[in-house]
């Protein structure tokens, strides 16, 4: 069996096949850098940019008041002696969904306030308006 000159192996299959899993990776990629929790958080006129620190401890509340740390759930009990085993120099970012209750960012300042922590080293994360 000889196969002649003009004949040359198909790849526009592998191209197909290529394009489908390039299309499944960029999809991907874009739930990935969203991040793990869901939280709408304000609006401020005022917010700046975040800035990058060696060491940063972030603690998230969604809608559903659910408190987690550095994307781990926890419990109040939980979050009161993570937050109290910390260094008092180490930043702490709080991100709060919008409609989350109030209660919850009083909880995280009390139990700071009550550790002595720094007021420099904690941020709030909003939005631009």
């Amino acid at each position: 069996m000889k196969i002649k000159r003009g004949d040359g192996l198909n790849i526009v299959p592998f191209i197909d096949i290529m394009l489908v899993l390039l299309a499944i990776v960029l999809s991907v990629s874009t739930f990935i850098a969203q991040g793990k929790i869901k939280v709408d958080v304000p609006n401020a006129s005022d917010s700046k940019v975040v800035k990058e620190h060696d060491k940063k401890l972030l603690i998230v509340i969604n809608k559903d008041n659910q408190i987690y740390i550095d994307d781990k759930k926890v419990s109040t009990k939980e979050l009161e002696d993570k937050l109290t085993s910390i260094p008092k120099d180490e930043m702490v970012q709080f991100k709060g969904d919008k409609n989350s209750s109030y209660d919850n960012f009083v909880l995280v300042l009390n139990i700071l306030a009550k550790k002595g922590h720094d007021k420099d080293k904690f941020e709030i994360i909003t939005e631009k308006r």
